[in-house]
Protein backbone atom coordinates (compact mmCIF):
# COMPACT_ATOMS: atom_id res chain seq x y z
CA UNK A 1 0.00 0.00 0.00
CA UNK A 2 1.89 3.42 -1.26
CA UNK A 3 1.46 6.03 1.52
CA UNK A 4 -1.88 8.24 1.57
CA UNK A 5 0.24 11.58 1.83
CA UNK A 6 2.29 10.83 -1.06
CA UNK A 7 6.55 11.34 -1.10
CA UNK A 8 8.56 11.11 -3.62
CA UNK A 9 11.10 7.85 -4.13
CA UNK A 10 13.06 10.01 -6.60
CA UNK A 11 16.60 10.06 -5.09
CA UNK A 12 17.49 13.18 -6.83
CA UNK A 13 18.24 16.07 -4.51
CA UNK A 14 15.39 17.71 -2.68
CA UNK A 15 13.01 14.84 -2.98
CA UNK A 16 11.71 13.43 0.16
CA UNK A 17 13.85 10.33 -0.13
CA UNK A 18 16.93 12.43 -0.86
CA UNK A 19 15.87 14.65 2.04
CA UNK A 20 14.81 11.08 3.88
CA UNK A 21 18.24 10.36 3.79
CA UNK A 22 20.32 13.26 4.70
CA UNK A 23 18.22 14.38 7.45
CA UNK A 24 17.79 10.82 9.23
CA UNK A 25 20.51 9.26 8.21
CA UNK A 26 23.34 11.55 10.84
CA UNK A 27 24.45 10.55 14.09
CA UNK A 28 24.12 11.78 16.88
CA UNK A 29 25.97 12.04 20.39
CA UNK A 30 24.03 11.62 23.68
CA UNK A 31 26.81 11.92 26.37
CA UNK A 32 29.69 10.69 24.10
CA UNK A 33 27.45 7.48 22.63
CA UNK A 34 27.23 8.26 19.44
CA UNK A 35 23.95 6.84 17.69
CA UNK A 36 24.66 6.19 14.00
CA UNK A 37 21.19 7.61 12.91
CA UNK A 38 17.93 9.39 14.22
CA UNK A 39 16.06 6.72 13.99
CA UNK A 40 15.14 5.31 17.69
CA UNK A 41 12.58 2.22 18.14
CA UNK A 42 10.38 3.31 20.81
CA UNK A 43 9.50 1.19 24.25
CA UNK A 44 6.41 -1.42 23.73
CA UNK A 45 5.56 -3.65 26.25
CA UNK A 46 5.38 -7.07 24.37
CA UNK A 47 4.47 -9.64 27.42
CA UNK A 48 6.55 -12.10 25.31
CA UNK A 49 8.94 -13.01 28.29
CA UNK A 50 7.77 -15.87 30.61
CA UNK A 51 9.22 -15.85 34.12
CA UNK A 52 10.45 -11.69 32.86
CA UNK A 53 13.37 -13.85 31.15
CA UNK A 54 13.96 -12.19 27.22
CA UNK A 55 14.65 -15.50 25.44
CA UNK A 56 16.41 -16.03 21.73
CA UNK A 57 12.90 -14.93 20.43
CA UNK A 58 13.01 -11.17 22.11
CA UNK A 59 16.86 -11.22 21.06
CA UNK A 60 15.73 -11.99 17.56
CA UNK A 61 13.01 -9.18 17.60
CA UNK A 62 15.51 -6.80 18.46
CA UNK A 63 18.56 -7.42 16.66
CA UNK A 64 16.34 -7.66 13.18
CA UNK A 65 15.33 -3.98 13.71
CA UNK A 66 19.15 -3.07 14.61
CA UNK A 67 20.54 -4.66 11.76
CA UNK A 68 17.20 -2.64 9.43
CA UNK A 69 19.00 0.36 10.38
CA UNK A 70 17.45 1.34 13.35
CA UNK A 71 20.19 3.85 15.53
CA UNK A 72 18.76 3.49 18.90
CA UNK A 73 16.74 0.89 20.50
CA UNK A 74 14.70 1.50 23.67
CA UNK A 75 13.64 -1.82 24.62
CA UNK A 76 9.67 -2.52 26.16
CA UNK A 77 9.83 -1.28 30.00
CA UNK A 78 10.94 -3.70 32.27
CA UNK A 79 10.35 -4.01 35.56
CA UNK A 80 13.39 -3.02 38.78
CA UNK A 81 13.89 -5.10 41.53
CA UNK A 82 11.09 -4.40 43.44
CA UNK A 83 8.30 -6.30 44.87
CA UNK A 84 5.61 -3.54 43.81
CA UNK A 85 6.88 -2.70 40.50
CA UNK A 86 4.88 -4.60 37.71
CA UNK A 87 1.73 -6.78 37.38
CA UNK A 88 2.52 -9.92 34.77
CA UNK A 89 5.27 -12.81 34.84
CA UNK A 90 5.43 -12.16 31.21
CA UNK A 91 6.65 -8.64 30.92
CA UNK A 92 10.35 -8.63 31.42
CA UNK A 93 12.37 -8.02 34.32
CA UNK A 94 15.78 -6.36 35.03
CA UNK A 95 16.59 -8.10 37.76
CA UNK A 96 17.75 -11.47 38.63
CA UNK A 97 20.98 -13.68 37.12
CA UNK A 98 18.36 -15.90 34.61
CA UNK A 99 16.63 -12.36 33.57
CA UNK A 100 20.08 -10.21 33.19
CA UNK A 101 21.71 -13.15 30.96
CA UNK A 102 18.57 -13.01 29.25
CA UNK A 103 19.38 -9.48 28.11
CA UNK A 104 23.11 -9.54 28.02
CA UNK A 105 22.54 -11.78 24.92
CA UNK A 106 19.81 -8.97 23.42
CA UNK A 107 22.51 -6.03 23.50
CA UNK A 108 25.01 -8.06 21.89
CA UNK A 109 23.43 -9.16 19.28
CA UNK A 110 22.00 -5.64 18.84
CA UNK A 111 25.73 -4.27 18.76
CA UNK A 112 26.43 -7.14 16.32
CA UNK A 113 23.80 -6.05 13.93
CA UNK A 114 25.04 -2.27 14.39
CA UNK A 115 23.22 -0.52 16.60
CA UNK A 116 22.99 0.74 20.04
CA UNK A 117 20.07 -0.16 22.86
CA UNK A 118 19.48 1.33 26.18
CA UNK A 119 16.84 -0.63 28.96
CA UNK A 120 13.52 1.63 29.44
CA UNK A 121 13.67 1.04 33.62
CA UNK A 122 10.32 0.43 35.01
CA UNK A 123 8.20 0.66 38.35
CA UNK A 124 4.25 0.94 37.84
CA UNK A 125 2.98 2.36 41.21
CA UNK A 126 -0.52 2.47 41.49
CA UNK A 127 -1.20 0.87 38.47
CA UNK A 128 -0.42 -2.57 39.93
CA UNK A 129 -3.85 -4.21 40.86
CA UNK A 130 -3.96 -6.81 43.94
CA UNK A 131 -3.19 -10.42 43.64
CA UNK A 132 -1.14 -10.01 40.20
CA UNK A 133 2.00 -11.63 39.54
CA UNK A 134 5.16 -11.71 39.62
CA UNK A 135 5.03 -10.91 43.32
CA UNK A 136 1.15 -11.91 44.18
CA UNK A 137 1.76 -10.36 47.76
CA UNK A 138 3.01 -6.89 46.99
CA UNK A 139 0.90 -4.10 47.42
CA UNK A 140 0.23 -0.95 45.06
CA UNK A 141 2.41 1.60 46.01
CA UNK A 142 2.35 5.30 45.38
CA UNK A 143 2.93 9.20 46.16
CA UNK A 144 -0.43 9.09 48.05
CA UNK A 145 -2.24 5.71 47.41
CA UNK A 146 -4.11 7.28 44.35
CA UNK A 147 -4.75 5.54 41.33
CA UNK A 148 -5.16 7.60 38.10
CA UNK A 149 -9.14 7.48 38.17
CA UNK A 150 -8.78 8.87 41.96
CA UNK A 151 -9.64 6.32 44.16
CA UNK A 152 -7.80 5.70 46.93
CA UNK A 153 -6.91 1.58 47.70
CA UNK A 154 -3.38 1.87 47.65
CA UNK A 155 -0.34 2.56 50.19
CA UNK A 156 1.18 5.67 50.45
CA UNK A 157 5.49 5.55 49.95
CA UNK A 158 6.91 5.81 53.17
CA UNK A 159 10.38 7.21 53.23
CA UNK A 160 11.91 3.56 53.45
CA UNK A 161 9.59 3.12 50.65
CA UNK A 162 11.24 5.39 48.58
CA UNK A 163 14.87 4.41 49.46
CA UNK A 164 13.93 1.06 48.66
CA UNK A 165 12.22 2.19 44.82
CA UNK A 166 15.73 4.58 44.62
CA UNK A 167 17.82 2.06 44.77
CA UNK A 168 16.35 -0.65 42.72
CA UNK A 169 16.58 1.79 40.02
CA UNK A 170 20.37 2.77 40.54
CA UNK A 171 20.96 -1.44 40.78
CA UNK A 172 19.20 -1.75 37.25
CA UNK A 173 21.30 0.70 35.62
CA UNK A 174 24.48 -0.47 37.46
CA UNK A 175 23.44 -3.96 35.55
CA UNK A 176 22.88 -2.40 32.56
CA UNK A 177 26.17 -1.13 32.04
CA UNK A 178 27.61 -3.99 33.31
CA UNK A 179 26.06 -6.55 31.26
CA UNK A 180 26.95 -4.06 27.81
CA UNK A 181 23.82 -1.64 27.28
CA UNK A 182 24.53 1.67 26.12
CA UNK A 183 22.81 3.68 28.37
CA UNK A 184 19.40 3.46 30.42
CA UNK A 185 15.66 5.11 30.54
CA UNK A 186 13.55 5.58 33.19
CA UNK A 187 10.23 5.66 32.65
CA UNK A 188 8.55 8.80 34.23
CA UNK A 189 5.97 8.93 32.08
CA UNK A 190 1.75 8.00 31.39
CA UNK A 191 0.82 7.67 34.70
CA UNK A 192 3.14 5.08 36.40
CA UNK A 193 5.28 5.79 39.50
CA UNK A 194 7.48 8.48 39.20
CA UNK A 195 4.85 10.07 37.07
CA UNK A 196 2.12 9.61 39.75
CA UNK A 197 5.06 11.83 41.90
CA UNK A 198 5.16 14.65 38.86
CA UNK A 199 1.08 14.86 38.35
CA UNK A 200 -0.58 17.24 41.22
CA UNK A 201 -3.76 14.44 40.42
CA UNK A 202 -2.24 11.53 42.16
CA UNK A 203 0.38 13.25 44.48
CA UNK A 204 -1.26 14.91 47.80
CA UNK A 205 2.00 14.47 49.39
CA UNK A 206 2.64 17.36 52.18
CA UNK A 207 5.76 16.47 53.24
CA UNK A 208 9.06 17.09 50.68
CA UNK A 209 7.99 14.86 47.62
CA UNK A 210 4.63 16.74 47.39
CA UNK A 211 3.57 20.45 47.16
CA UNK A 212 4.23 22.55 44.36
CA UNK A 213 5.95 21.24 40.62
CA UNK A 214 9.31 21.23 42.16
CA UNK A 215 8.46 19.66 45.09
CA UNK A 216 6.98 16.99 43.20
CA UNK A 217 9.68 16.58 40.86
CA UNK A 218 12.15 15.26 44.03
CA UNK A 219 11.38 11.30 44.26
CA UNK A 220 12.30 12.02 40.18
CA UNK A 221 15.62 13.93 40.74
CA UNK A 222 16.38 11.83 43.08
CA UNK A 223 16.23 8.81 40.91
CA UNK A 224 18.17 9.95 38.47
CA UNK A 225 20.93 11.21 40.90
CA UNK A 226 21.45 7.73 42.25
CA UNK A 227 20.96 6.55 39.05
CA UNK A 228 23.75 9.03 37.65
CA UNK A 229 26.06 8.03 40.80
CA UNK A 230 25.58 4.35 40.25
CA UNK A 231 27.79 4.24 36.37
CA UNK A 232 30.19 5.95 34.33
CA UNK A 233 30.04 9.82 33.84
CA UNK A 234 29.63 8.93 30.36
CA UNK A 235 26.92 6.67 30.38
CA UNK A 236 23.55 8.37 28.99
CA UNK A 237 20.89 8.59 31.48
CA UNK A 238 17.49 9.25 29.19
CA UNK A 239 14.50 10.28 31.12
CA UNK A 240 10.58 9.73 29.41
CA UNK A 241 7.94 12.22 30.54
CA UNK A 242 4.64 13.13 29.46
CA UNK A 243 2.01 15.04 29.59
CA UNK A 244 -1.17 12.30 29.32
CA UNK A 245 -1.56 9.44 31.52
CA UNK A 246 -3.27 6.09 30.81
CA UNK A 247 -6.50 6.69 31.15
CA UNK A 248 -6.58 10.31 31.12
CA UNK A 249 -5.42 12.26 27.87
CA UNK A 250 -6.34 15.40 28.96
CA UNK A 251 -3.72 15.18 32.04
CA UNK A 252 -1.04 18.04 31.98
CA UNK A 253 2.05 18.60 34.26
CA UNK A 254 2.83 22.13 32.87
CA UNK A 255 -0.01 24.49 31.23
CA UNK A 256 2.73 26.93 30.17
CA UNK A 257 6.55 26.77 28.57
CA UNK A 258 7.77 28.68 32.59
CA UNK A 259 5.81 25.48 34.49
CA UNK A 260 7.23 22.71 31.93
CA UNK A 261 10.68 24.38 32.79
CA UNK A 262 10.16 24.21 36.61
CA UNK A 263 9.54 19.90 36.43
CA UNK A 264 12.31 20.00 33.89
CA UNK A 265 15.76 22.23 35.01
CA UNK A 266 15.77 19.59 38.84
CA UNK A 267 16.02 16.66 36.41
CA UNK A 268 18.75 18.21 34.03
CA UNK A 269 20.56 19.49 37.18
CA UNK A 270 20.27 15.75 38.45
CA UNK A 271 21.79 14.11 35.54
CA UNK A 272 19.65 13.31 32.73
CA UNK A 273 21.80 13.73 29.74
CA UNK A 274 18.49 13.07 26.92
CA UNK A 275 14.84 13.41 27.63
CA UNK A 276 12.24 11.47 25.37
CA UNK A 277 9.45 13.44 25.40
CA UNK A 278 6.38 11.46 24.64
CA UNK A 279 2.86 12.25 22.64
CA UNK A 280 0.19 11.11 20.61
CA UNK A 281 0.84 12.73 17.77
CA UNK A 282 4.13 14.84 17.41
CA UNK A 283 2.87 16.85 15.22
CA UNK A 284 0.76 19.18 17.45
CA UNK A 285 2.11 22.26 19.25
CA UNK A 286 2.46 22.18 23.07
CA UNK A 287 1.71 25.80 24.07
CA UNK A 288 -0.59 28.47 22.47
CA UNK A 289 1.63 30.77 20.53
CA UNK A 290 4.18 28.32 19.08
CA UNK A 291 4.44 25.62 16.88
CA UNK A 292 7.24 23.50 19.01
CA UNK A 293 5.38 20.43 20.27
CA UNK A 294 6.80 18.86 23.64
CA UNK A 295 9.74 17.54 22.38
CA UNK A 296 10.91 20.98 20.77
CA UNK A 297 9.67 22.74 24.23
CA UNK A 298 12.00 20.57 26.47
CA UNK A 299 15.11 20.84 24.20
CA UNK A 300 14.70 24.72 24.28
CA UNK A 301 14.14 25.08 27.89
CA UNK A 302 16.83 22.38 29.22
CA UNK A 303 19.02 22.32 26.26
CA UNK A 304 19.45 18.68 26.26
CA UNK A 305 19.04 16.54 23.12
CA UNK A 306 15.17 15.25 22.86
CA UNK A 307 13.60 12.41 21.02
CA UNK A 308 9.73 12.68 20.12
CA UNK A 309 7.88 10.48 19.52
CA UNK A 310 3.85 10.21 18.93
CA UNK A 311 2.19 8.36 15.51
CA UNK A 312 5.23 8.73 13.41
CA UNK A 313 4.65 7.48 9.88
CA UNK A 314 0.79 6.54 10.27
CA UNK A 315 -2.29 8.28 10.62
CA UNK A 316 -3.86 7.43 13.66
CA UNK A 317 -2.68 7.49 17.18
CA UNK A 318 -1.54 4.45 19.20
CA UNK A 319 -4.18 4.10 21.61
CA UNK A 320 -6.52 3.46 18.81
CA UNK A 321 -3.89 1.31 17.22
CA UNK A 322 -3.46 -0.44 21.11
CA UNK A 323 -7.54 -1.10 20.82
CA UNK A 324 -7.74 -2.82 17.37
CA UNK A 325 -7.74 -0.60 14.47
CA UNK A 326 -5.32 0.01 12.21
CA UNK A 327 -3.46 2.47 10.77
CA UNK A 328 -3.01 4.01 7.45
CA UNK A 329 0.59 4.98 6.05
CA UNK A 330 1.55 8.93 6.59
CA UNK A 331 4.16 11.25 4.93
CA UNK A 332 7.16 12.04 6.57
CA UNK A 333 7.82 15.85 5.19
CA UNK A 334 6.79 17.58 8.54
CA UNK A 335 8.78 15.67 10.40
CA UNK A 336 11.68 15.96 8.37
CA UNK A 337 11.34 19.71 8.06
CA UNK A 338 11.11 19.88 12.03
CA UNK A 339 14.18 17.52 12.42
CA UNK A 340 16.06 20.19 9.74
CA UNK A 341 15.48 23.13 11.91
CA UNK A 342 16.02 21.00 14.85
CA UNK A 343 13.29 21.33 16.89
CA UNK A 344 14.23 17.62 18.10
CA UNK A 345 17.59 15.35 17.72
CA UNK A 346 15.97 12.15 17.48
CA UNK A 347 12.38 10.37 16.69
CA UNK A 348 10.93 7.09 17.72
CA UNK A 349 9.13 5.00 15.94
CA UNK A 350 6.21 2.39 17.43
CA UNK A 351 3.66 0.63 15.84
CA UNK A 352 5.47 1.55 12.17
CA UNK A 353 8.46 -0.45 13.38
CA UNK A 354 6.21 -3.18 15.39
CA UNK A 355 4.37 -4.08 12.05
CA UNK A 356 7.29 -3.63 9.52
CA UNK A 357 11.13 -4.95 11.16
CA UNK A 358 12.51 -2.89 8.37
CA UNK A 359 10.84 0.31 8.46
CA UNK A 360 13.59 2.25 8.91
CA UNK A 361 15.82 1.01 6.14
CA UNK A 362 13.44 1.85 3.73
CA UNK A 363 13.08 5.42 5.11
CA UNK A 364 16.22 5.47 4.42
CA UNK A 365 16.78 4.31 1.31
CA UNK A 366 13.43 6.49 0.60
CA UNK A 367 11.35 3.26 -0.47
CA UNK A 368 8.09 5.35 1.04
CA UNK A 369 5.58 2.98 -1.59
CA UNK A 370 7.34 0.18 0.19
CA UNK A 371 5.98 1.00 3.73
CA UNK A 372 3.05 -0.73 5.10
CA UNK A 373 0.22 0.19 6.81
CA UNK A 374 -0.28 -0.86 10.25
CA UNK A 375 -2.65 -3.86 11.00
CA UNK A 376 -2.92 -4.88 15.07
CA UNK A 377 -2.44 -8.00 14.21
CA UNK A 378 1.13 -7.29 14.68
CA UNK A 379 0.37 -7.41 18.31
CA UNK A 380 0.10 -10.86 18.65
CA UNK A 381 3.16 -11.98 17.33
CA UNK A 382 7.09 -11.19 18.21
CA UNK A 383 8.34 -10.92 14.96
Amino acid sequence: MTATTAESTDPTPGSSASRAAQILARPVSINGLTVPNRIVMAPMTRMFSPGGVPGEDVVSYYARRAAAGVGLIVTEGTYVGHESAGESDRVPRFHGEEQLAGWAKVAEAVHAAGGTIVPQLWHIGMVRRPGKPPFEQAPAVGPSGIRLDGTQDGRAMTRGDLDDVIGAFAEAAAAAERIGFDGVELHGAHGYLIDQFLWAGTNRRTDAYGGDPVARTKFAAEIVAAVRASVSADFPVVFRYSQWKSDNYDARLAETPEELEAVLAPLAAAGVDAFHASTRRYWLPEFDGSDLNLAGWTKKLTGRPTITVGSVGLDGDFIRGFAGEGSAVKGLDDLLDRLERDEFDLVAVGRALLQDPEWAAKVLAGRFDDLAPYDAAALKTLS
